[in-house]
């Protein structure tokens, strides 16, 4: 656990008082009351709030709103956006001032603390999707893993909700600390044991934060007074122990030697938290003088040669960094160097930025105040539509002009993987330095934190790559400048920044099963639209331009070679290494980054939508078309359209398709309450990994409008405009039994338009082929409660190795194949291809062949289903578990009916004459258990015992011929076959309920009727 025990020792209430539960609504009406009198005192304005510094990495799941079962399906955004906006509400009420961190930063010097969480998270997906395929259920909350694009959906909502959001950029733990101290806020929120060595102000608990139903904002505060008392440290010393517990500069398995000195036998991972803090600490106490960090790190190691001499004295600097008296001794001078407009110079190399006119670059050119007023406008539109009150919209904070640009410290490495002479510098705001309405500096740590980071950034890459040089291109300032400031204020993705100031991001593990054939990898499925968003950052396209006009004078001048490292875990690399991927031209001339972002013309705002198109394959007519697919619903078009151009595999259905697009257009997307009380009959396992997919797509797509300029405005980019995980569900589950579009749509004839309009935009131009396994099985029963205007409850689906026992042909000691019985007991399993056989006692009383009413699930799992109309009404779904493989919907044996154990043929009785002056009745049809046939001259059914030599005779000479036209005509019943006794009247009447317009297949792709096929079949023979 390392220095996290000390964190669990602190909660566990060990030393008495040293955690206690506190409302966060009185503490703040206290501290305002004491800030007021104070203002009266002085005769100054009053400050009137209590702020708090919130760590967003340590409570995502109380900011989503706690631990709801709906996560897994991939968000239930809207309900998330209903929490906030009452979560900050009651903040505003109680004069709370929040503002809230996320970790934007790649912390190389971290990355093997990274790598140990991405594997427990990738222990939690597995558990979860075996869970959902055995059970069915949502998992428990025991492993909640943050859905995808949580951070990013967080942030927008934040952004909506006028509360201050803030991304680090170099170490986020030190950043948090320093604005703390720098902003003179009054506390912490967050559960860390990292920041327990920083002693803030005042230490609150992130986990058991609570909003109730009250209006109180319950938590517990970590006394951190009390822990220093009951352990008998001071806080320098406090920070030694936090040193010798473990970190990922010094790791406790280069301390086994230490603790041994100290009474502690056990190896590291096993020790007990408590009993590993009270010892170490016992030890801490003894020493004398801990203002000398090398003298305490000698004292402790024993020698001063050691060579873990060096990375202890670095850890027991890096926590002192964190206290107030550490904080403002060590704080560092910030110097401003300011850069003149476009000849500016980085390390000798000419800005790109001649080649351009001037710009202004105080933001972007696509978020002009006009176009702000434009995206409100359609956003209000939009909700309107969904018949949804908007949320609280402020206007996007402007970036600040006269912006100051600072240098990179020449004691920092170039963190692009080049030598310190290279060709990219780190370009950090200042801005954070003089106003307290943004974040911190990142450069707040001592020149000898600096060089330990640079060495163990170095060890750490020497460990888990092959030594791999990569040089950028140069970036022009004022995108860097930019980027800075909106990456500092949570208004950009945080991939662009790590992309151009260190040449590689980090991607971590998702709701995917590793071993899925159906699904790709996700993070491999979505790599060629980063490739082409590498090229557009780095001016890809411009460089080969330059370097093909400058042949003649140069001969060997070639563009760079622009390369970024992408850390993805699979099972041949379980991030040991870094994949190097290349960037990919677009394929027509894209503009410069600076054109992209700052030109005002036309042109450009043309450019920039198009550039965002293109990545995303989606560069049609009618995607620009507001009547096929609305603004606010763009982003979740063009990731359905990449999806379906996938080359490599089909990954969508048909129904699946459908139910992303009723998802979006439903007007139940907006209703919070509607959400909260809808209850799924089943979570598929394919269907929570559709859903991430889904929404990484999602993430993906606002990195490229990130990167080409916003041409989107981020009020159309919200998650909760056009996806609900639970809704999502709900209608997947819907469209596997539903006949047609019609009646996944409820009726709505409005709403049918707007699903095949906006699904025309989808595929247009593509050579449509949706993925061919079958849908998972339904059966019937009772359904859950939903709202009245979404339709009748889908039937309860039957996930992956389930199978149920309502089907009606199932009896006493019959089994289903897949090995469940009638009373739910396991049996062995048959396989499909073969029969089946009926045991009773251990003696098989009978047995039969294959089933073609058997639809098949898994390798050696299927359930029985019943045969399903294949279309009816407008744009049918069909059977697709049927569909082109040839298979009769009718039973193609004879089964005798009404037989079972003890039955007896009734014996032959001698027909009685009639009396005179009554009709004779006709005769009946006996029932035996031999073969009955039907005489050709008097139709007179009869056992094959009963017929004499001459019928015999006549039935072996009977014409083949005129047994098959008859077929045909339906003019003659039929023998021995089909349903046994069924001609194919049957098959008119059924021609009566399909749309010939929509074929057989119910895709609309068949001309021809039943009536014409049977016509064309008898004209053929």
């Amino acid at each position: 656990m390392g220095i996290q025990d000390l964190q669990t020792f602190l909660e566990s209430g060990a030393i008495p008082e040293s955690c206690v539960g506190v409302d966060l609504v009185r503490i703040a009406k206290t501290v305002t009351q004491r800030l007021a009198k104070q203002a009266q005192k002085k005769g100054g304005s009053p400050l009137m709030k209590f702020s708090l510094v919130v760590d967003g990495e340590c409570c995502l799941d109380r900011l989503y709103g706690g631990f709801f079962s709906d996560w897994a399906c991939g968000g239930q955004w809207n309900r998330m956006v209903s929490f906030l906006a009452q979560f900050v509400t009651n903040l505003q009420k109680a004069n709370i001032d929040l503002v809230v961190f996320f970790n934007g930063c790649t912390e190389p010097q971290r990355m093997a603390e990274w790598i140990q969480t991405q594997q427990k998270t990738r222990t939690k997906v597995n558990q979860v999707l075996k869970h959902v395929t055995t059970k069915g259920t949502p998992p428990p909350k025991v492993w909640w893993t943050s859905p995808v694009c949580l951070r990013t959906a967080i942030r927008m909502v934040l952004r909506h909700l006028n509360c201050q959001v803030v991304c680090t950029m170099d170490d986020h733990k030190q950043e948090v600390i320093a604005y703390c101290r720098e902003n003179n806020y009054h506390g912490l929120i967050a559960d860390d044991a990292e920041y327990v060595a920083f002693d803030p102000p005042r230490y609150f608990s992130a986990r058991q934060l609570k909003l109730t139903y009250k209006g109180s904002l319950e938590s517990k505060e970590y006394i951190l007074g009390e822990l220093c008392k009951g352990l008998g440290l001071s806080s320098d010393k406090l920070c030694v122990l936090a040193a010798l517990l473990g970190n990922y500069i010094l790791p406790e398995h280069d301390l086994i030697d230490v603790y041994k000195k100290a009474g502690i036998t056990q190896m590291p991972g096993k020790i007990p938290g408590d009993v590993l803090v009270k010892q170490l600490a016992e030890k801490v106490k003894d020493l004398q003088n801990v203002d000398n960090i090398e003298d305490t790190a000698i004292a402790i190691l024993g020698s001063s040669t050691d060579p873990r001499l060096s990375k202890l004295k670095q850890s027991i600097q890096y926590y002192l960094d964190g206290t107030k008296d550490g904080f403002l001794r060590y704080r560092p001078s910030t110097t401003v160097k300011r850069v003149r407009g476009n000849k500016s110079k980085i390390d000798g190399v000419n800005s790109i930025e001649e080649q351009e006119p001037d710009l202004d670059t105080s933001k972007l050119a696509s978020e002009t105040a006009e176009s702000e007023l434009d995206s409100l406008t359609r956003y209000k539109e939009a909700t309107a539509v969904l018949n949804v009150r908007p949320e609280i919209i402020i206007d996007e904070p402007i970036l600040k002009e006269n912006q100051e640009l600072e240098l990179c410290d020449p004691e920092i490495p170039p963190l692009n993987g080049s030598s310190a002479n290279g060709r990219q510098s780190l370009l950090l705001s200042s801005s954070s330095s003089s106003s307290s309405s943004n974040a911190t500096s990142p450069a707040r740590l001592t020149p000898e934190v600096k060089k330990v980071k640079q060495k163990s950034s170095k060890s750490d890459d020497s460990r888990k790559t092959d030594k791999v040089v990569i040089e950028l291109p140069a970036v022009p300032p004022e995108v860097m400048r930019t980027v800075s400031e909106r990456h500092n204020k949570g208004l950009m993705s945080p991939c662009i920044y790590q992309i151009l100031t260190q040449g590689e991001i980090k991607l971590p593990v998702v709701m995917e099963d590793e071993s899925h054939k159906e699904i790709p990898s996700i993070h491999h499925f979505y790599r060629p639209v980063r490739q082409m968003v590498y090229a557009i950052l780095f001016n890809l396209h411009h460089h080969t331009y330059m370097a093909t006009r400058s042949k003649d004078s140069k001969p060997d001048s070639k563009p760079p070679d622009v390369r970024i490292k992408e850390w993805i875990w699979t099972k041949s690399n379980q991030y040991q290494r870094a994949d190097i991927v290349p960037a990919e031209q677009i394929g027509w001339g894209v503009p410069t980054i600076q054109r992209l972002w700052f030109g005002t013309t036309i042109d450009d705002k043309r450019r920039r939508l198009r550039a965002f198109l293109t990545c995303m394959r989606s560069d049609t007519a009618l995607m620009l078309n507001p009547d096929y697919v609305p603004q606010h619903v763009l982003i979740m078009a063009t990731v359905l359209r990449y999806m379906m151009s996938f080359p490599e595999k089909k990954v969508l259905r048909k129904p699946e398709l459908d139910a992303f697009i009723t998802t979006a257009i439903m007007p139940e997307l907006m209703n919070a309450e509607i959400n909260q009380e809808l209850q799924l009959p089943v979570v598929s396992s394919r269907g929570v990994q559709l859903a991430t997919m889904f929404m990484q797509g999602v993430e993906t797509a606002l990195l490229v409008n990130d990167a080409c300029g916003a041409p989107v405005p981020w009020l159309m980019c919200c998650p909760w405009l056009f996806f609900d995980g639970k809704l999502f569900h709900h209608q997947l589950s819907r469209a596997s039994v539903v006949k047609n579009i019609m009646e996944l749509c409820n009726h709505r004839v409005r709403m049918v338009m707007k699903v095949e309009r906006m699904r025309q935009a989808i595929l247009e131009g593509l050579n449509v082929q949706f993925a061919r396994p079958p849908m998972p099985v339904v059966i019937q029963g009772p359904g859950p409660r939903v709202h009245p205007g979404m339709g009748p409850p889908p039937p309860p689906m039957v996930p992956h190795g389930m199978l149920s026992n309502n089907h009606p042909t199932s009896g006493r000691g019959q089994l289903l194949r897949g090995g469940m019985s009638m009373r739910g007991m396991p049996r062995r399993a048959i396989p499909t291809n073969q029969g089946g056989r009926l045991e009773i006692a251990g003696v098989v009383v009978g047995s039969w062949g294959p089933n073609y009413g058997l639809a098949h699930l898994n390798a050696g799992r299927s359930v029985m289903v019943q045969p399903q109309v294949t279309s009816v009404g407008v744009g049918g779904y069909g059977n697709s578990m049927y569909r082109g493989n040839n298979r009769p919907t009718f039973n193609p044996r004879s089964p005798l009916k009404g037989k079972g154990r003890g039955f007896r043929p009734p014996t032959k009785k001698r027909l009685i004459p009639p009396p005179g002056g009554r009709k004779e009745p006709l005769k009946k049809t006996t029932k035996g258990r031999g073969m009955s046939v039907v005489l050709p001259g008097t139709g007179e059914t009869v056992f094959a015992s009963d017929i004499d030599d001459k019928q015999k005779k006549i039935l072996m000479n009977k014409d083949e011929k005129k047994t098959v036209g008859s077929l045909l005509s339906g003019t003659e019943p039929m023998i021995n076959g089909g349903a046994g006794d069924a001609s194919s009247a049957q098959f008119e009447d059924a021609s009566d309920h399909v749309d010939i317009l929509s074929g057989l297949n119910g895709e609309g792709d068949g001309p021809m009727g039943v009536k014409e096929i049977l016509a064309a079949a008898k004209g053929d023979n």
